[in-house]
């Protein structure tokens, strides 16, 4: 729709010619280049011209962009020299070009276009009117020479003076530019445009700004450039460029013609700003003389202002320096002790620091600024230049001392005390503001092929205090390692109990730290010892345990006895703990991995009774030390439960550092089985119920039926203890709870219960005993069964305990009765909406019987009887 529109457009205005509105001023001698473009046009795309001049009336044809020959006679050797000439900026624009306007080219121009349209409309040529004027511009330099040269030092000032006239008989403007070539192109310094305003160039606005660079118009249409505080970057040659411009028929300035006339040639003598000599190295104490040399060709009255710096980076900046002693241009010194400045030449200045110092070493660096009188009798800063640093190395005056390190105690078994004495001898040299400190030094010992690491124990500044390394931190702070000075020249060290990861070299690093005028204290030399070795021979610890068994034969009952025998080597000092252990057969319940620790006997010997639980027999296992390496375990009234292989653990101890005890080594004795031969009864247990399933709130009643087999006792000389268990799942895939349990006494033990139902525990005869679960919830489900405890009399009347019996567990089912568990709530319910329905059959009678009732007068009708069709 758009493209439609604009062809539509396109088509009722038709092809339109355009050419600047006139009249064109040119100045004769100039360059003119009068543009023509095409638009809203038909056919192809780039568009052909044609030129024509009329002085008068007739056009005389100039050239045109497609026919050769189109050139008239009279044009055509300006055309062909390229005087004359079209130079084509699109396909729809072309320039008319004529050099060297003369005033025989003022007259009318017209620019026409060949018709490549399907209809003719619009305008297909243009005419402009081209108006020459005389040269009346005019610009020159100083009146004595064209150009001069100028020679300044940095910070001077100076003026540049251009004149610049025209006699132009159109109302034209000036505009007048400053340029400085620098190189081989011109830069803009400052302007005054056409339209009287100021226009600093690329670089000149601060300066522009600050006043440093300005431009005066003066009398005789002179413009003057003013430069203050000139720098190195100011050197070069000056012209003065004048443009004159016209304001043509559409408002708009147009530039005619430019002329430029150098005026000066600038050279800049920079400040330069040295410091006598390079790199300097002092020796602490002496003298430090450095000189700041100006270089500057300024011949007029000027002073010097002096700064000296100090920085311990040569990157420093100004404000990072340290100002160390200044000058200023009255001469006036700022106060200093140790530091002078003097001045020695007109241009040299002297800087003496007396008594240097380590701290001292660093970049020294000056800077200088030129001051000169104003005409008010006021100073005015020139220009300002900082010399390149001077590196300065005060060398350290290094005291000359010996150090030499001795063991005074070795350790020849692991916990034995280590002490090393590090002595300072041959002292030379040494002032009364030296003083020394240590540092200690581990280095491991490693095979021949790898490389020794230093690890830092511990080390002390200048003030004495003791900083410790990452090795044995915890040691020192505990007190295990010990750093002290014994006296001026001597250092200990001292490791309480020696360790074998304490084994390897050690040496001591003594430091020398010097006093410096502020009281501080740097070091100024370190001075390392030989190293010692500590190292003793060691062998792996061996012990060995032998069980022996005092009584070779004896029946349940008796007493057990045996003893356990130890002997070490390569212990020092040893002590030993014992631990008397039992591996049960794998009936035995109470130990499920085989192993039972019963009695115990520490390094101290004190006694303690591990896994042992029997509470009838709490002494009945004794544990005692005969001699330093022999033990007795004694086991009184032995059961038959106690069979099985016994065993002495025996841990050796070595003393260790703070008093304590260090295990070296454990041992494990040979066995000794207890084996009991019977004939006794065998005894079996079963778990019976007449009703595995039963309701809630019911009674669940389950036997525990013992019987036996093989020689029958009487009932007096058997007893059992009894536990009931159950497990709340189906598949005994959870831990046994405890419900009740029935010793051998007729003591009963119920465990805690969080529901409401009751449990009840009783013999009933001596090998049946009954569980009574009163009130039966639905959590008392579950697997159940008992763990039966024989206990037997022996012939001698001592009660033997048998091993445990587990019963199968028999599955309890517990079932809400429906019937029961509804009755109540329906009775209630039928109860009161039969009450309900009375109250409402009640008030619904008394309503209507004394409440609602009304007489109604009902009227009478007759009553007649149809009659049939056939009878009307």
């Amino acid at each position: 729709i758009g493209s439609m529109a604009s062809s539509l457009l396109s088509f009722c205005r038709g092809r339109i010619v355009r050419v600047p509105k006139g009249p064109l001023i040119r100045v004769v001698g100039t360059e003119v280049a009068i543009p023509c473009s095409v638009s809203d046009y038909d056919g192809p795309s780039e568009q052909n011209f044609d030129w024509e001049f009329s002085r008068d009336t007739d056009f005389v044809r100039i050239v045109s962009t497609w026919d050769s020959t189109f050139t008239s006679e009279e044009y055509q050797k300006r055309v062909g020299r390229g005087d004359i000439k079209l130079r084509r900026s699109s396909n729809d624009a072309v320039e008319l070009v004529i050099r060297n306007i003369q005033p025989a080219d003022q007259g009318r121009y017209k620019c026409s276009t060949p018709s490549t349209d399907a209809t003719v409309q619009g305008n297909y040529d243009a005419e402009v009117q081209v108006k020459v004027i005389s040269d009346g511009l005019s610009v020159s330099g100083s009146k004595a020479r064209s150009s001069t040269s100028l020679r300044l030092s940095e910070g001077d000032s100076f003026k540049l003076r251009c004149s610049a006239t025209t006699t132009s008989p159109e109302h034209t403007h000036l505009h007048v530019t400053w340029q400085i070539k620098s190189g081989s192109s011109w830069r803009d310094i400052l302007s005054l445009t056409h339209e009287g305003k100021f226009q600093p160039g690329p670089g000149y606005e601060e300066r522009y700004r600050s006043g440093d660079v300005r431009l005066d118009t003066g009398a005789n249409d002179t413009y003057r450039l003013s430069v203050s505080q000139a720098s190195s970057a100011d050197g070069g040659a000056y012209r003065c460029l004048v443009s004159e411009w016209v304001r043509g028929a559409d408002g708009l300035w147009q530039k005619i013609q430019e002329k430029s006339v150098e005026i000066a040639s600038v050279s800049i003598q920079p400040l330069d700003v040295v410091i006598s000599t390079s790199n300097v190295s002092v020796t602490e104490r002496d003298s430090l003389d450095l000189t700041c040399n100006i270089t500057t060709d300024r011949s007029g009255i000027f002073q010097a202002e002096v700064m000296w710096y100090f920085s311990a980076s040569p990157d420093d900046t100004l404000s990072d320096a340290q100002l160390l002693l200044s000058m200023d241009h009255d001469s006036v010194v700022s106060d200093s002790t140790l530091i002078s400045l003097s001045h020695v030449d007109r241009n040299s200045y002297r800087l003496l620091v007396r008594d240097v110092d380590v701290e001292d070493s660093g970049y020294y660096f000056c800077e200088a600024a030129i001051w000169v009188p104003l005409h008010n009798g006021s100073w005015h800063k020139v220009v300002e230049r900082t010399s390149a640093p001077v590196s300065v190395v005060v060398t350290a005056l290094e005291p000359d001392y010996d150090v030499f390190l001795n063991a005074s105690k070795t350790p020849k078994f692991s916990d034995d005390p280590t002490e090393l004495n590090c002595r300072i001898t041959n002292v030379q040299d040494t002032e009364a503001n030296i003083r020394f400190s240590v540092s200690w030094y581990y280095r491991q010992h490693l095979p021949s092929d790898d490389v020794l690491t230093e690890e830092l124990l511990a080390t002390m500044d200048a003030d004495w205090t003791l900083l410790p390394g990452d090795r044995g931190r915890e040691r020192i702070q505990n007190g295990e390692i010990i750093f002290s000075k014994k006296s001026p020249n001597t250092f200990s060290l001292r490791i309480q109990w020696t360790s074998e990861s304490d084994r390897g070299d050690y040496f001591c690093v003594i430091s020398a730290w010097s006093r410096h005028r502020n009281n501080s204290w740097v070091k100024s030399r370190d001075v390392s010892s030989a190293s010692v070795n500590i190292f003793w021979a060691t062998q792996d610890y061996t012990l060995t345990v032998e069980a022996v068994k005092l009584k070779p034969f004896f029946v349940a009952g008796h007493t057990f006895e045996m003893t356990c025998k130890v002997s070490s080597k390569n212990i020092k000092t040893p002590r030993y703990s014992v631990l008397i252990t039992a591996e049960k057969p794998l009936t035995d319940q109470s130990s499920p991995n085989g192993t039972t620790r019963i009695i115990s006997l520490n390094q101290d010997s004190v006694v303690r009774l591990e896994d042992w639980t029997d509470q009838t027999r709490v002494d009945g296992v004794v544990l005692e030390k005969v001699q330093e390496n022999e033990f007795r375990y004694r086991m009184y009234q032995t059961q038959i439960s106690d069979a099985g292989l016994y065993r002495c653990v025996v841990t050796a101890w070595s003393p260790g550092g703070g008093g304590m005890w260090r295990e070296a080594v454990n041992g494990l004795s040979n066995p000794i089985q207890i084996d009991f031969q019977t004939s006794g009864p065998v005894f079996n247990v079963s778990v019976h119920s007449d009703s595995p399933t039963i309701y809630q709130g019911e009674v669940a009643d389950l036997l525990c039926i013992v019987t036996t087999e093989g020689i029958p006792l009487e009932p007096d000389d058997m007893s059992f203890d009894v536990s009931w268990f159950a497990v709340r799942s189906f598949a005994l895939d959870r831990e046994p709870v405890l419900l009740a349990s029935l010793d051998r006494r007729g003591i009963v033990a119920q465990s805690r219960r969080n529901g409401s139902s009751d449990l009840s525990l009783e013999r009933i005869s001596p090998l049946e005993f009954r569980l009574r679960v009163h009130g039966c919830e639905d959590h008392d489900f579950g697997n159940h069964y008992c763990v039966v405890t024989p206990w037997v009399r022996s012939a001698t009347g001592v009660w033997q305990r048998e091993p445990d019996i587990k019963a199968k567990p028999i599955f309890l089912s517990v079932k809400m009765d429906v019937l029961n568990a509804f009755k109540y709530p329906l009775l209630i319910g039928i109860g009161l909406a039969t009450v309900i329905g009375l109250l409402s059959c009640l008030i619904g009678y008394c309503s209507s019987r004394w409440c609602c009732k009304k007489e109604v007068q009902e009227t009478r009708r007759e009553r007649r009887r149809l009659m049939s069709m056939e009878m009307d």
